[in-house]
């Protein structure tokens, strides 16, 4: 285990403004949490609310989660995480990763080609350019002429890797401080941090919850997301390795055959009980605690819509509810 243990929110919350956010970021060191992690998909970027997070409540850890390694280059990374890292020295934790087909190429034009190698090279880049050396030379992936930073951070922050599968679980154990993990049950966990090898990186999980009691709500928004999400190659693999193709082979097949409703509808119901975490806050809470007993060191709870949370009052007595503190 990592030192340090927290729980983490991702921000910004799905329907909200991000100035909104002014109000409910200083609430949540009160509620138990220490973290706040920014997703980067097609919605604000990643070091955007983090940037402002950072003023509203100077004592929480800010992270991304990721920052793709495709869509900037690896100088533009370094500067941006040199740049949250003097704004929010010690508190900031620049998350890395190769992100998707659909982002990177179909959305930013770039093409998605050995995700693993240009992870760990921009991973290495930027190490060394937060350390404040030169980078110049060639690497499987790209070549770098002579950049350094202009002025490296007193600080450098810690960098994590998104991962998946093996392969890259050893790379974040090996040459990072840590991983992300994302789309997996508690129960996932144990394989990913044997995988990950590292007893001394620190274990983040993204974990998806949708605080309704209204079942049928939940499970339907969770086999959306799960039919989008999992038949991504790079997803569908982690579930293979993990033991849940079988169970995700029906759904596959249909999505395949372009069939997207008969996709969803034959994801079992245990799978999205076991992806998209539901119940009372209450109730969810005592299933996210499961990954921290599970061996994550970080959960971050990504927050999904639901009718209770349809006011701002709704969403910060959700978001209470949610945290550890009430549970003590």
């Amino acid at each position: 285990m990592a030192d340090r243990t927290g729980w983490g929110l991702t921000i910004p919350q799905i329907g909200a403004p991000l100035l909104a956010h002014a109000e409910l970021i200083p609430l949540l060191p009160g509620f138990g949490y220490t973290d706040v992690w920014s997703a980067e998909t097609n919605g604000t970027d990643a070091f955007t609310p983090l940037a402002l997070a950072s003023v509203w409540e100077p004592t929480l850890r800010l992270g991304t989660a990721i920052v793709p390694v495709f869509t900037r280059g690896p100088a533009l990374i370094a500067m941006s995480a040199a740049a949250m890292a003097e704004a929010a020295p010690g508190r900031f934790v620049l998350g890395l990763g190769a992100s998707s087909p659909v982002i990177v190429g179909a959305w930013n034009g770039v093409p998605f080609e050995e995700p693993y190698k240009r992870t760990r090279d921009v991973l290495r880049v930027v190490r060394s350019a937060l350390a404040g050396e030169r980078v110049d030379g060639e690497f499987d992936s790209f070549t770098i002429k002579r950049f350094k930073l202009d002025q490296a951070p007193a600080t450098p922050p810690k960098i994590m890797v998104a991962a998946l599968r093996a392969q890259m679980l050893r790379l974040a154990g090996r040459e990072a401080d840590g991983a992300i993990l994302n789309w997996l049950a508690s129960y996932d966990v144990a394989q990913c941090v044997e995988a990950v090898g590292n007893p001394e990186a620190e274990i983040v999980a993204r974990i998806f919850v949708c605080p309704t009691e209204d079942t049928a709500y939940a499970r339907q928004l969770g086999r959306t997301l799960i039919s989008t999400y999992l038949t991504v190659p790079a997803y569908a693999a982690f579930h293979d390795w993990v033991g849940r193709g079988p169970a995700l082979a029906a759904m596959h097949a249909a999505w395949a055959a372009g069939d997207r409703k008969g996709a969803a509808a034959a994801i079992p119901d245990e799978v999205v009980d076991d992806l998209v975490l539901h119940g009372s806050p209450e109730s969810v809470r005592d299933q996210v605690q499961a990954y921290a007993d599970a061996g994550v060191d970080t959960p971050v709870i990504a927050l999904l819509p639901t009718p209770e949370m349809g006011t701002a009052a709704g969403l910060v007595d959700v978001i209470g509810r949610l945290g550890p503190e009430r549970a003590q």
